[in-house]
């Protein structure tokens, strides 16, 4: 399984694989301008099939995402 969702890792977010690597903090950067070569480097664990299995998740559980970003960012402001 590519993207995983366990209660108590991440927040029970979405996830990369065995990753403590949300799938809304890949969203996240990507909407903020990071390319995948950079987002590569600043997480090498991850392959580019990691990230295309982030993007598809996102496109199919866009809505989840979004919250959990707008939830985050929320957090990160107070």
């Amino acid at each position: 399984m590519n993207v995983q969702s366990t209660p108590g890792v991440c927040g029970g977010n979405a996830r990369i694989r065995n990753t403590r690597i949300a799938v809304w903090t890949l969203v996240s950067f990507r909407q903020q301008g990071a390319d995948e070569a950079e987002l590569l480097k600043n997480f090498p664990g991850l392959s580019r099939e990691d990230l295309e299995n982030a993007w598809s998740y996102y496109n199919r559980h866009s809505q989840e995402i979004d919250l959990a970003i707008a939830s985050n960012q929320t957090d990160e402001d107070n």
